[in-house]
């Protein structure tokens, strides 16, 4: 049997949503495997899967370069502490770090902190990062970037929060004007707000539906509602409740947030947007960075606190 502690219930918390007492059984249930008691908690209806996304634990900011309306790049870039995250030296580092993401040919991170720095070509992106550590005095870390480029169309960016969430979103289009952009800017917004996973439900593979299927059968078995309900009731309502949640994952499934009637959704608008400008318009993809995301902090007197609840 696993030994479950403190630090163990808080860190499931976080990452579901569920009660304290209820992650704690879930973990003696599971022998402490984590994926394992998310799983048990989300099967017996305690679980936000929502929230199964990350855990929103570190600071600093996430910064988008567009080039010429066809290429952008996010970045995120982490620093110790919110009030770093506010530095004018620490903002304008990162909006360097995102134009040379922009302009990089760095497929992967390793080989981006590798290159040439853009400001100075005598040291790496690494050692500008050491560089400016030393300047702010605070451990800084490139925590990621990626690069969007459209072949047929345009990219737009939208930065939220002072930098919490950097996103960008790619059209495919033979007309680019204002209004086109504005109409996926406002996309862009949406996807900041709503974190979608996916843009439409072609792209939702049938592992994740059969996985979620799987969830809701679970969690219907353990609804005294539908006890003793036809095989066929049942398999309608997984089906429904799986339709109404590929709604809230899929960008063009979702209802557009600024639609006047409070029912169009993004698919009816982009359609709108493309009828109005007469342009073959699509979403292609979207990218969004949300600083910390899955980051977890040091674990501090909270996991204290649920030892002595718990009887830890």
């Amino acid at each position: 049997m696993a030994n479950i502690t403190a630090a163990m219930v808080k860190e499931l918390r976080e990452m579901t949503g569920a009660g304290m007492m209820d992650c704690k059984k879930a973990l003696g249930e599971t022998n402490g495997d984590m994926e394992a008691a998310v799983e048990f908690l989300r099967k017996n209806g305690q679980a936000k899967a929502e929230k199964k996304a990350g855990r929103i634990a570190a600071e600093g900011l996430c910064y988008v370069a567009v080039k010429d309306d066809k290429t952008a790049a996010v970045v995120e870039v982490n620093s110790e502490t919110d009030f770093v995250a506010k530095n004018e030296e620490f903002q304008k580092f990162v909006a360097a770090v995102a134009q040379q993401a922009v302009d990089t040919a760095a497929a992967d991170l390793d080989a981006f902190l590798a290159e040439s720095w853009n400001q100075d070509a005598s040291k790496t992106v690494k050692e500008a990062l050491v560089d400016k550590i030393a300047v702010i005095g605070e451990n800084l870390n490139i925590r990621r970037f990626e690069k969007v480029t459209a072949e047929n169309g345009c990219v737009v960016s939208y930065v939220h929060g002072g930098g919490r969430i950097g996103v960008v979103v790619e059209a495919q289009t033979d007309v680019v004007n204002d209004a086109v952009k504005e109409a996926m800017t406002n996309l862009a917004m949406q996807v900041a707000a709503l974190s979608p996973k996916y843009v439409s439900t072609d792209e939702v593979s049938e592992e994740y539906k059969a996985h979620e299927k799987e969830i809701l059968m679970a969690q219907i078995a353990n609804d005294p509602k539908m006890a003793g309900k036809p095989e066929k009731v049942i398999e309608g309502a997984v089906v429904g409740r799986l339709n109404k949640e590929l709604k809230e994952v899929c960008l063009l499934e979702q209802v557009y947030v600024k639609a006047e009637d409070g029912k169009q959704t993004v698919k009816q608008y982009v359609e709108q947007v493309a009828k109005e400008n007469g342009a073959n318009l699509a979403v292609k993809r979207f990218v969004r960075f949300e600083t910390g995301e899955g980051i977890e902090k040091k674990v501090d007197d909270f996991a204290a606190e649920v030892a002595a609840q718990a009887g830890m």
